[in-house]
């Protein structure tokens, strides 16, 4: 027999420490899988029976579920952190060279880390559903949690029967296959958790609305109880296209923000009808009007969050950000998708009697601008939709192999946003039931001649361009000036009027920060796309040539070696009138392990343009291969997605947010569901 200290200092010991922690986290997966199948059951017959303690059971079981769950998620991450090769996930997608942070984000830098990091999201919001949801009337509650149960349930059964992450090798190798190269980013480390929770907070919303469903009550206190949930989604989508829109713009070395790619759009459907969502259920809260219409919403929203599932792990589409290519997965997860979606719209048609408008409002008034603006957020997601399946649909069924590429969906698409920027001032600052149109105008009259005066600006400027960059910013400038002008019509008149808008709820400014972040990106996007310049050559060191009035030098081209690459890096000096500017370090990276190239750009970064350097492969005749772009206002992209986020969580933080206030109210009169 050896002494305990020995055996603890056995070579072979840590192997079997990690090995246990990885069967610890298997273990915990099942038990979680069978405590959601629990709380989806128990507590819906509690609610139906009414039955305190059955529905009671509801509120350990989403604190259970999301621990066991965290359990399992911790023990694959210190899988990955400790390079435990045992583990066949992490044979496939990490390396022992690899830097801490891309071991880390390697969990979910793979179909099934990606899955169980989904199901950690599900059961976090479903744990979060109980420990902010104790306003909510007790049947209410419990159904939410109970279906929110069955979604954990539906992706757990998922994971364990066919993307296990705990798949053991029965010889381990001696090291890792190492990531996929263009997933080293730290731009990739944070995007996919955003848009995680964005993707399954849409299921709270769901969920809200088939427990609405299930119990006969859509009033305005529901609409006032999944609006703070909505919300929540929207804000981490908006995060999370964000920043897998800046991380293709610097990675991927080819200067594009968006390539209309079919997971993008799987990400931007969700958007475009949460926003809707967002402003139905106004109405709902505010004038009980347009229940069903937001009911169905819910539903379609968590619809698309299950199809962008699916189409990045079906195989039905080759793309850098797809996930896996096993067709069975994606049969599961159509079954899944086909599920929930389907019985919840069954469940919507047979408790139609329950939606009923009670609030009647005239053709001119904020609830008719609330009904244009969805109607145009929704016909854009539809757009999108024909756009993103219709290649599937004419090779299944026509047998001819197509591709909808952005000419399809810039044109088709941004006519409706166009409409939306103009009508969205002037629908935000409409009275409620009836208003006088021309009096609103009236209001925005100021921010209508600024919006003007920069558009005739611009067109005076440039010279023999586009009028996209002209119309863009004016638009952009209308959006943001009308979002002031709505800030400050609520201040009154007479003095202090300054104070009296710091005062002001935070929704207020949650909704003129959001409208105005919009403002800000659709300029950014018209600059970019009208004023953009393009410049490939051949250009040998020592070398200097202009690009839109900057001078570029290329000094030198090292070889440097890198934690688990090596790099091929110029060194490009910019100047403009004589003057330098920065130097650049533009990269082509080769990952031994994976074998694959990245490239990664040098940008130098303005409040009005950016200047973006690629190097390429060295030429025959000598000298490098070089892009060089003039992005003008490319960061007003970017940093008008962090103005709709900010405006999101300032919205959020409202305690008319926080507080389900709407759950103390009388119940309104519906049809129960005993």
């Amino acid at each position: 027999m050896y002494p305990a200290r020995l055996l603890l200092d056995a070579p072979g010991c840590a192997l079997i420490t990690r090995g246990m922690i990885a069967e610890l986290g298997h273990f915990a997966l099942i038990l979680a899988f069978v405590t959601a199948c629990l709380q989806m059951i128990v507590p819906l017959v509690g609610a139906q029976k009414r039955w305190p303690g059955w529905m009671a059971f509801a509120e350990p079981a989403a604190n259970l579920q999301f621990m066991l769950t965290l359990v399992a998620f911790a023990a694959l991450t210190y899988a990955f952190v400790t390079s435990d090769f045992s583990l066949q996930l992490v044979v496939l997608n990490s390396h022992s060279a690899k830097p801490m942070l891309y071991k880390v984000t390697g969990v979910w830098g793979n179909h099934e880390g990606s899955m169980l990091l989904w199901v950690l999201i599900v059961t976090l919001f479903g744990a979060m559903a109980q420990w902010f949801g104790g306003n909510l009337p007790p049947t209410m509650r419990a159904r939410i949690l109970a279906v929110q149960g069955s979604i954990g349930a539906a992706f757990f059964a998922f994971i364990l029967f066919t993307s296990n992450p705990f798949i053991r090798m029965q010889v381990p190798p001696f090291d890792g296959q190492d990531l996929n190269p263009l997933l080293q980013d730290p731009g990739l480390a944070f995007h996919p958790p955003f848009l995680y929770l964005g993707y399954v907070g849409l299921s709270m919303s769901f969920s809200f609305a088939v427990a609405a469903l299930i119990e006969g009550r859509v009033d305005a206190a529901w609409g006032r109880w999944v609006r703070p949930w909505t919300l929540a989604a929207w804000m981490f989508l908006t995060v999370g296209i964000g920043l897998g829109s800046w991380w293709a713009y610097y990675e991927l070395g080819w200067g594009g923000f968006w390539f209309w790619d079919p997971v993008e759009n799987a990400s931007f459907m969700p958007w475009l009808i949460a926003a809707a969502l967002l402003h139905s259920a106004i109405v709902v809260e505010k004038r009980e009007s347009l229940k069903s219409w937001t009911v169905l919403l819910a539903i379609i929203a968590f619809g698309f969050s299950l199809v962008g599932a699916f189409i990045t792990r079906s195989g039905i589409i080759t793309s850098v950000h797809a996930f896996a290519t096993d067709p069975e997965r994606g049969v599961f997860l159509l079954l899944i998708l086909g599920v929930f979606v389907g019985g919840a719209l069954t469940l919507y048609a047979a408790r139609a009697g329950v939606m009923e408008a009670k609030g009647v409002f005239g053709l001119v008034s904020r609830e008719s601008a609330l009904v244009f603006n969805n109607i145009l957020l929704g016909v854009s997601a539809f757009v999108v939709f024909i756009g993103t399946i219709w290649p599937l649909v004419s090779e299944m069924f026509f047998d001819r192999k197509l591709s909808v590429g952005a000419p399809f969906f810039n044109q088709a698409f941004t006519p409706f946003m166009v409409v939306l920027g103009l009508i969205l001032p002037i629908g935000a600052m409409l009275p409620w039931k009836r208003a006088r149109l021309g009096r609103t105008v009236r209001g925005l009259w100021p921010a209508a001649v600024l919006a003007l005066a920069v558009g005739a600006l611009i067109w005076a400027i440039q010279t023999e361009r586009s009028a996209l960059g002209p119309l863009g910013l004016m638009l952009g400038t209308w959006l943001v000036a009308g979002a002031v002008t709505d800030l400050m019509s609520r201040t009154g008149r007479g003095g202090n009027r300054l104070g009296r808008l710091a005062r002001l709820p935070r929704a207020d400014w949650g909704k003129a920060v959001a409208h105005g972040g919009l403002g800000v990106t659709m300029a950014g996007i018209a600059g970019l796309l009208a004023w953009e310049v393009e410049d490939i050559r051949v250009v040998q060191t020592g070398e200097s040539f202009d690009v839109a009035g900057f001078t570029l030098t290329l000094q030198a081209v090292e070889r440097v070696p890198g934690p688990n690459y090596v790099s091929t890096m110029g060194i490009v000096e910019l100047s403009k009138n004589g003057e330098r500017i920065s130097n650049l370090t533009p990269e082509k990276r080769v990952y031994p392990v994976a074998g694959q190239p990245t490239t990664e750009a040098a940008i130098d970064n303005g409040f009005l343009r950016d200047v973006y350097v690629v190097i390429g492969d060295p030429q025959e005749g000598g000298g490098w291969a070089m892009r060089t772009y003039y992005k003008p206002l490319a960061n007003w992209i970017w940093g008008g997605a962090i103005l709709m986020a900010l405006g999101g969580a300032l919205s959020l933080s409202d305690r008319r947010y926080r507080v389900a206030a709407g759950a103390r109210k009388a119940p309104m009169q519906g049809v129960p569901a005993e």
